[in-house]
């Protein structure tokens, strides 16, 4: 338990670029976890931190320790979940990293119907999508990603896929709003609000808009989904969202009508997980339990 405990000051360390930040998150002093540090740095005969201006920064030989320490820890809660399943507990803790689409009811509701069956789970929810949510995975930082973009194959394993349409969402009092499904030449001669290129749904739209040779100039560009629907709702926009993500739009007086675009260009939902890591019985059920969800989508 000792080594856990300097294994998760590591972790902090590395994941704050600080540890001054690093101890007042641990609640300890940073003095006392400066000497932790130096003391493991001289057991292993190499510096982990390289010391920065304001921060530190992994050594390479850091950067090896603590993916060793990740993969260390990652596996001791695993064991932990388990050994708590069998005592009949049902005790555990789940980090996912996912998709805005997902996160306004999708998500909640899933949560919400695990823990009336596991009360004493707990969760961890990570606005992530792309490569932000694949080096979430690959820090160990979550059990699970759910997003719409493919991911390395060699590094992750997709335990779920799902076909998901693109809609283009808008006012109701929108002209579009009178069709029963819109093509993309209908769209781009309104203002569009789009998020950023960090978003699978961004783009999968900049390729399609590609096929037109016409360029995407937003009207308003921004990473946060509820924004992009406020300003829909008051404005002539146009905006994108994912089918699992329609159900709750009609709270911000929005309504969708599908995008006609070739099937070949259709995307997925996908579920992620690292390939080769035992995932924690909580998280694997939780796993279970939105693919039977999805599966009724």
């Amino acid at each position: 338990m000792q080594n856990l405990r300097v294994y998760r000051y590591i972790d902090k360390i590395a994941r704050t670029g600080s540890i001054r930040q690093a101890a007042e998150q641990l609640a300890i002093t940073p003095s006392a976890l400066n000497r932790r540090v130096i003391a493991l740095e001289q057991e292993l005969g190499v510096e982990i931190f390289e010391r920065l201006g304001r921060g530190v920064r992994l050594s390479t030989a850091g950067e090896l320790l603590v993916a060793a320490m990740r993969k260390h820890l990652a596996d001791t809660e695993a064991l932990k979940s388990r050994i708590a399943d069998l005592s009949g507990l049902r005790r555990g803790h789940v980090s996912i990293a996912c998709s805005q689409a997902v996160l306004p009811h999708f998500l909640p509701d899933q949560i919400e119907q695990y823990q009336a069956k596991y009360p004493k789970v707990t969760f961890n929810v990570q606005n992530k999508d792309g490569e932000d949510a694949a080096e979430a995975l690959l820090s160990y930082g979550t059990d699970l990603a759910i997003v719409f973009a493919p991911l390395r194959q060699t590094e992750f394993q997709a335990a779920f896929a799902l076909p998901q349409k693109i809609h283009a969402i808008m006012s109701a009092h929108h002209p579009l709003a009178k069709k029963d499904t819109v093509a993309l030449g209908d769209c781009i001669v309104y203002p569009l609000a789009l998020p950023s290129m960090n978003y699978g749904v961004r783009r999968t739209i900049e390729d399609l808009y590609g096929t037109l040779s016409s360029r995407i100039t937003p009207a308003v560009e921004a990473d946060s989904y509820v924004l992009l629907q406020h300003y829909v709702a008051r404005s002539q926009a146009v905006g994108f969202e994912l089918q699992i993500g329609i159900p709750l739009i009609e709270t911000f007086g929005l309504t969708s009508r599908p995008l006609k675009y070739p099937k070949t260009a259709l995307g997925s939902l996908y579920i992620y997980h690292l390939k080769g890591r035992a995932l924690p019985v909580a998280a694997a059920r939780f796993v279970q339990q939105v693919v039977e969800a999805l599966l009724k989508v």
